[in-house]
């Protein structure tokens, strides 16, 4: 029997136009194809209107500040008709029974109001992976569905993150768009301010893979501020537990300052720990603000 559940995709874009081409064109694979896809670009260069004739479903552009999290609540904000929405990042790709999967679990799971699925291969720590590996990836990836697929996770997992948007609406619930630009820990916080309304889980039959192509991201300055700026203005908030706030921080900096001599070729260590040194010194000053990386060159 077919569900009454309408299912919308949203892609919050910056700066990777051919990217996400290959993500729409992706999704046109899918055995249950989404009822709409809605797209809130940085900049109208960013997304190309002539691939929607040949799509087999319906998008929308929405418009919004340039910044993850403003563009998510743009997407959201023209998202009234849904039931749910899906959120992957426009270098994510989903395997052909993601959304399939996806449904089933929503319909079955009345109390889940928040789900991502399992990720068999990330490059965000890494180069990054190419749309062929991806592909390549999706197509040899054969694992027996667990027997317990549906499991409770702290937040989803914010490159293919679905939301039952019943709840966010009724509550007005919305990105925090103090948190500007990539927006670094958006996920967390706003699965941490959804979970008083329902489960936040993993669901691992709904299966993909994430590029974490590294063009289109911010500087390694502000992303280093944002380091320890994201997660310390969180738990302030209350929507980050301490110890997996300094966890997240202590990890990070860890990371930067002992690979300073030997960086990866592509990560900004230098940038990195210099943004992290000025966080820690507007937290000494009494400044320590997410959106003081709008200063940052």
């Amino acid at each position: 029997m077919k569900s009454a559940l309408k299912i919308g995709v949203g892609f919050a874009t910056a700066g990777r136009r051919d990217i996400l081409t290959e993500a729409l064109r992706e999704l046109a694979r899918q055995t249950r194809l989404p009822d709409g896809v809605i797209i809130c670009p940085a900049a109208d260069a960013d997304y190309d209107p002539a691939l929607a004739a040949g799509l087999p479903y319906p998008i929308l552009v929405a418009k919004g500040p340039r910044g993850l999290a403003a563009q998510r609540n743009a997407i959201l904000n023209v998202a009234q008709d849904y039931a749910i929405l899906v959120f992957f990042d426009d270098d994510f790709l989903a395997s052909p029974s993601y959304l399939a999967e996806l449904e089933l679990c929503f319909a079955a799971q009345p109390s889940v109001v928040a789900l991502s699925g399992r990720v068999i291969a990330d490059g965000i720590m890494g180069p990054g992976l190419s749309v062929a590996a991806a592909r390549a990836a999706l197509s040899a990836f054969d694992d027996p569905s667990p027997v317990e697929p549906i499991t409770d996770q702290y937040n989803a997992y914010g490159c293919n993150m679905a939301l039952r948007l019943a709840p966010i609406h009724a509550y007005g619930l919305r990105f925090d768009e103090n948190l500007p630009l990539y927006s670094w820990l958006e996920d967390v916080d706003f699965c941490r301010r959804l979970a008083p309304y329902g489960r936040i889980a993993k669901n691992a039959r709904m299966i993909g893979v994430h590029l974490g192509v590294k063009g289109g991201r911010t500087s390694g300055v502000r992303f280093g501020y944002s380091q320890v700026a994201n997660p310390f203005y969180l738990w302030r908030k209350g929507s980050f537990r301490f110890d997996l706030a300094a966890r997240q921080m202590g990890r990070n900096l860890l990371a930067n300052f002992s690979k300073l001599l030997r960086p990866e070729p592509w990560v900004d260590r230098g940038g990195r720990a210099r943004g992290n040194a000025l966080a820690f010194l507007d937290l000494i000053r009494g400044r320590l603000d997410p959106r003081r990386i709008l200063e940052l060159d």
